[in-house]
């Protein structure tokens, strides 16, 4: 045994190695493979950083699709003066992502030109245009960290003072401090522990302490409750001032006060202005804004049926027992809606009856 050991050592070492460097070989073949992609945004040579001066943004004719077979945006043209707010709404899948995405250099426009201060977006590098852009996304993700770690994050070399000041003007700041470790709370793989409005809420400090002076909403309040999304618009209020922002809204009532709002519809813009005036023209958004306050009105009508019929106690009509049979009543009456309730209350009167013939027997 001990000399078939002495050569059965080497080979199972052996084997063992040669699956081992199979398996690193191939590893190393896939990643060789994924850095040779190349990217499909790419710098151009020795492109300069962004100037940022004003935060003026122009859309330029601009033209873009995923597919060639199928245009995705087409003929897009507005601009976004410093310091004012641009509100992009319409149905599902009419380009307003798509739109922002461009904004955000995801994708290069196949027509037209985006420009920030005059200066096109692609002769600029990534890493300053992106450090330029803050972003407030429908579904904000953190890291399994502390929440001072994930707030940083926007900014390395913030301090804690910063911190809390960009907390308490997103109305964040009272919350955690009600935590048990405060700042120091671990949020859990992609915010868990959260609420989806402390959540949007910590994404709005994490764009305060960045502080950029172009800013993206994308639907920020679509999961919140009123309460709840009341104390965003409050911290958006905060957001917006002195910067260019971008709003994306299925509810209008939520950018009513747009200097800008764009109605868009198969990658179009179709129509454009203020609120008032894009009801006045009784085209599009005038029908989206008719559907919500319908649905709206809808709904309280049936929140106050349901409140009077609750508040409505029922009425019970009992005429004078049968001769025959004591215990029976006769043309019994119910008014409202509490049916088993009044069932009930004839059992408990039958049942009572029962027990007096049962002692005078």
């Amino acid at each position: 045994m001990t000399y078939w050991a002495v050569f059965a050592q080497p080979l199972n070492y052996l084997s063992y190695m040669y699956s081992t460097l199979t398996s690193m070989f191939i590893d190393a073949e896939r990643m060789l493979q994924v850095l040779q992609i190349k990217p499909a945004v790419a710098e151009a040579p020795n492109a300069p950083d962004l100037k940022l001066t004003a935060g003026k943004v122009d859309f330029e004719g601009v033209n873009f699709c995923y597919d060639p077979r199928k245009q995705t945006l087409e003929d897009v043209n507005f601009s976004a003066s410093p310091g004012s707010t641009v509100a992009l709404c319409g149905e599902t899948g009419s380009g307003k992502s798509t739109t922002l995405k461009l904004l955000f250099r995801f994708y290069d426009v196949t027509g037209g030109a985006i420009k920030i201060d005059s200066q096109d977006i692609r002769d600029v590098t990534l890493s300053s245009l992106r450090r330029s852009i803050g972003v407030v996304p429908q579904d904000p993700a953190l890291f399994n960290e502390s929440i001072m770690a994930n707030l940083k994050y926007a900014r390395l070399d913030a301090t804690d003072e910063e911190v809390h000041e960009a907390c308490k003007a997103a109305a964040i700041h009272d919350k955690i401090m009600t935590f048990p470790d405060g700042y120091e709370s671990k949020v859990g793989e992609r915010g868990i522990k959260l609420s989806g409005g402390e959540l949007q809420r910590v994404a709005i400090a994490r764009v305060l302490i960045m502080n950029p002076r172009i800013v993206l909403l994308d639907e920020a309040t679509s999961a919140v409750d009123s309460a709840t999304e009341e104390l965003i618009q409050e911290a958006f209020k905060r957001l917006s001032a002195g910067r260019t922002v971008f709003v994306i809204a299925h509810r209008l009532s939520t950018i009513c006060e747009a200097d800008l709002i764009l109605c868009m519809d198969n990658g179009r813009i179709i129509e454009r202005g203020k609120h008032a005036d894009l009801l006045m023209l009784n085209g599009k958004y005038n029908e989206l804004w008719s559907k919500q306050t319908k649905q709206r009105g809808s709904k309280a009508n049936s929140i106050d049926l349901n409140h009077d019929s609750t508040d409505q106690l029922p009425l019970i009509n009992i005429e004078a027992p049968e001769e025959d049979n004591p215990g029976k009543y006769t043309n019994v009456q119910t008014q409202g809606d509490s049916g088993s309730a009044n069932m009930q209350d004839l059992q408990t009167l039958d049942g009572h009856n029962s027990d007096q013939q049962d002692n005078s027997k």
